[in-house]
């Protein structure tokens, strides 16, 4: 009798565990079966609508491409990009075939006029670059305002952007930060861009290649001054390398070392503060009233020092009457 009741409790059991098990499948079901494969839950083959999808691309690893990136990629009519080739890795990685259509500096004022149209005639384009954010040191801001001169529809999928990410690693101040793309290669025209956000209170962010980077960290200790300054390569990649120090230091580092290998992003702190004594200030307002009027010499010594501008006017009016 004991041994009966003990086969009954072991057969509700296993009921309950059996509907159990049955409930966890109906629910699975429900919310479909999730891979990361490109026939499976993961990818919605809803097409996108008539307009133009400016979508990011991995900037290194190609597991930084985004489920909603792909989704697109795999529904729009065309594909504008900045390389065929590049972008036809990509996309065979996985597994996306769509017609793709060159776009780059060279040729971008012939294809404008071919995306438009067919944005106009109902159809949907994605514009990618290389690598990361497109119009982001990369072609398209002229597409986008043509979209916009003409009301097509227009939007973004975020993802990999390289200045971004070098930010996060730099270890400088990110709540001000200017993105400056590549520098000129002249000397002269480089070191002119350097003077004019010299006095800029912001994390300073630019691209580089190596062959570069040794005159670049020259021109950035010379016009800048010895700054931190942060050297961030192959951002993402197997080989990926973040350098940090004062510019003397890095650019000693890579004479010594030879350069480096692969994409360059470089992070360059701000300015320090610098505090000035009314005596200071009043100095600088008389050495610059020798030559300019007052408003000038107020708004040059404003910008040597950061001090405001309206009370170093009014230091210059007095010095003008005294």
């Amino acid at each position: 009798m004991k041994a009966m009741k003990t086969a009954r409790v072991l057969n509700l059991e296993n009921i309950g565990m059996a509907l159990a098990i049955l409930g966890l499948v109906v629910v699975f079901q429900a919310m479909g079966t999730h891979t990361t494969k490109k026939d499976g839950a993961w990818l919605q083959t809803v097409k996108p609508q008539p307009g133009l999808y400016l979508v990011a691309t991995p900037i290194g690893n190609l597991r930084d491409m985004t489920l909603r990136a792909l989704d697109t990629l795999a529904g729009v009519d065309m594909i504008a990009c900045e390389d065929t080739r590049v972008s036809g890795k990509l996309l065979a990685a996985y597994d996306i075939d769509r017609p793709l259509l060159p776009y780059n500096d060279h040729n971008a004022a012939r294809q404008r006029g071919k995306i438009l149209e067919m944005i106009a005639s109902g159809k949907s384009v994605a514009l990618i670059s290389d690598a990361g954010m497109p119009l982001v040191s990369d072609p398209g801001y002229k597409l986008v305002r043509d979209c916009l001169d003409l009301g097509l529809y227009i939007t973004s999928l975020p993802g990999a952007n390289a200045p971004l990410t070098a930010l996060q690693l730099s270890g400088l101040p990110t709540d001000k930060f200017c993105f400056l793309g590549f520098l000129p290669t002249k000397e002269k025209a480089r070191r002119d861009i350097l003077q004019e956000w010299k006095g800029v209170k912001a994390t300073l962010v630019i691209f580089e290649s190596a062959p570069r980077l040794e005159e670049t960290l020259a021109d950035i200790e010379i016009v800048l001054g010895d700054r931190d300054v942060t050297v961030l390569r192959e951002l993402t990649k197997m080989f990926e390398e973040i350098r940090r120090g004062k510019a003397s230091l890095l650019l000693a580092h890579y004479r010594e070392n030879g350069q480096p290998k692969g994409e360059i992003v470089l992070a360059i702190a701000p300015p320090p503060e610098m505090i000035f004594s009314d005596d200071e200030l009043s100095n600088k307002l008389k050495a610059a009233l020798e030559t300019m009027g007052t408003k000038e010499a107020a708004a040059h010594v404003a910008e040597e020092t950061g001090a405001s501008r309206k009370v170093l006017y009014e230091m210059a009016l007095k010095i003008s009457k005294s």
